[in-house]
Formats: structure tokens, sequence, C-alpha cells
């Protein structure tokens, strides 16, 4: 999070957006937290029809360049953003805060076919992701399973979680085998996972969730034995180490409009049912009221308390 120039932002930054976004929010970014923003968009926008929402899923990193390229307000993201990328907004001047939403646990799929693989340790799932990998077929994996090859499935490489698995699996952020049907549509991994019989492939839970009926979760044994990925499990830490946060980055300046402000407290005030309608594990109480409070003290600092009318009160409702 950008604080060093807060106390500057009142210099120069007036209520009307020269862009004329007044009353329009834009967010792109993570196809994880896709279905959180989506389930806030068309809840809000019910409540505040002035108010327009238009939403992208580019993955975390194409998310990040259109957010320091000053494109949209919010960037949503399965990962913290990268160090050349906050470097990109401060040479942008784009001032943002960091807000943690949700607990996500990557889920590793196969097809609900499958009648061989209930779990996998990290060491296997290691040796079948790493760059150079060796492994072509299931049989590859252990002795005892078929001679089938295995057809891979991941997210893009501009995606967060393809950025999360990396490093959580391999131990390198971006080191992959490059051989796998990837796409920032988590639903085409899903579509590819029920069509293949000998598939491997994993996404954020709230796929799985949504999807359960058509997919086989597998366990992971990350040392202390088999473990499935479950809102309990992803969220007292059991389900390491594929457990993470999820985040919104705002853009400061954005707080001056009264949309964008109207619709940032409706979500912190019911972020949690928003991320248990998504399918995700929520955090605690207490970080969305600091989230909610950092907001208010943040436009307080450089923008005059207001009201904006036909907009719902975050507490209202």
């Amino acid at each position: 999070m950008f604080l060093s120039s807060l106390l500057l932002l009142g210099q120069g930054c007036g209520g009307q957006d020269e862009h004329g976004l007044r009353d329009q929010v834009s967010i792109d970014g993570s196809s994880t937290v896709y279905p959180i923003a989506e389930a806030l968009s068309e809840e809000f926008q019910l409540r505040n029809p002035r108010v327009m929402v238009s939403l992208g899923r580019s993955g975390s990193g194409g998310g990040f360049e259109r957010f320091c390229r000053g494109e949209t307000d919010v960037a949503s993201a399965s990962r913290t953003i990268r160090d050349f990328e906050a470097q990109r907004c401060a040479a942008a001047g784009v001032e943002y805060l960091e807000l943690p939403v949700a607990l996500d646990g990557l889920s590793v799929i196969v097809n609900p076919r499958n009648t061989f693989v209930g779990c996998l340790t990290v060491q296997e799932l290691r040796e079948i992701w790493r760059p150079g990998s060796p492994v072509r077929t299931w049989r590859d994996v252990r002795p005892e399973f078929p001679a089938e090859e295995i057809k891979l499935y991941g997210p893009g490489t501009d995606s967060g979680t393809f950025d999360t698995f990396s490093e959580a699996i391999v131990g390198e952020t971006g080191a992959s085998r490059m051989d796998f049907q990837a796409s920032e549509d988590d639903n085409v991994l899903v579509n590819g996972l029920t069509r293949d019989r000998y598939s491997l492939g994993y996404f954020g839970y709230a796929y799985l969730a949504e999807n359960r009926d058509r997919l086989k979760v597998v366990a992971v044994d990350g040392g202390s034995g088999c473990v499935i990925p479950s809102p309990e499990t992803i969220e007292d830490g059991r389900y390491g180490p594929l457990g993470r946060r999820l985040y919104l980055y705002v853009k400061v300046s954005s707080l001056s409009r009264p949309g964008m402000k109207a619709f940032l407290e409706y979500f912190l005030t019911h972020a949690r049912d928003f991320v248990l309608e998504a399918g995700f594990s929520p955090l605690p109480d207490r970080i969305y009221a600091e989230n909610l409070d950092l907001v208010r003290r943040v436009v307080s600092i450089w923008s005059p308390p207001s009201s904006a009318p036909g907009l719902e009160a975050a507490t209202d409702g």
C-alpha cells in the first residue's frame, strides 16, 4: 500500500472526475476474484442503478497492467502486487490501497471418471508441473497408475493463480512446464477437465464449489497427511501450502467519486455475505472493519463529507 504521500493527496483533487467516470466503477483482474466482484456488483447496482459497474477478468497480471496505466478503479488479484508492478504504478502516479478480501484454496482437480487418484503429494505435483518435467503419463507419477497420457489444464501466465501455484508447488513464481491447456477463464478449464478422462488441473476453490457435481477434487498431502480443500481447512490453515488471500487494489484518487466510495463501503460492510455467496472463506470481521476504517480515513483527508442523491448508504439493507 502506498501511504508515503497520502497527506498530499488533497492538493489538486476535487470531487469531479476529469475523465467523466463519475458514478462508474471499473474492475479488472483475477478470474478467481471475479465471482465475488460479480455478486457484489449485481446487488449494488440493484440498489444504486445510477452507478454502473464494469467487470473484467484478464488475470491478476493483466489487471495490474491496466490498473497501473490508470485505466481502472480497482484491480482484483489472487496474489499481492509484484515489485515491478508497484514501480509501474508509482511511475504513473497511481496511489492505491491494498485490501485483503477473502481466503481461497487452490484446488487440484481430475475428471470425475478418474477412479485411481484420491490424493497427491506436493512432491508428486512438483514432479508433474516443474519445468522440463519428464512426466507424460499417470504411470510416470506412480507405477500403479495407468499408462494413460495426462491432459493438463491450468490458468494462463497472467493469472495470479498460476503464480501462486508455481511458487507453492515448484518453489519459484512462474516456474512451470508450459505444455498444458491454459486459459484465464476458469470455466474453460472446467469444461476441459470434464471432457478429458485422464485430465489434471487446478484453479480456485470457488469454481470447485460451483462445479462439484462435474469434477473430482484431489486431496493434497503437504507433509501432514491428505487434506481436501474446504472452507474449514482453508480457514484454519490445514490446507497448506495451497491456501492464500485474495485482494482488491483500489486507486485512491477514484475515492473522490461518490459512486466509487459508496460501492467500496457497501462491499466492506457486507463483505462476509458476498464472500460466502461466491464460495470462498471470509476473513475475520475485524479485517473488514479495519479496511472500511482505512478507506474512510483516506477519503476524509482530502474530500469533505458529502452525500450523493440516489446512492444508498453502506449500512442500509
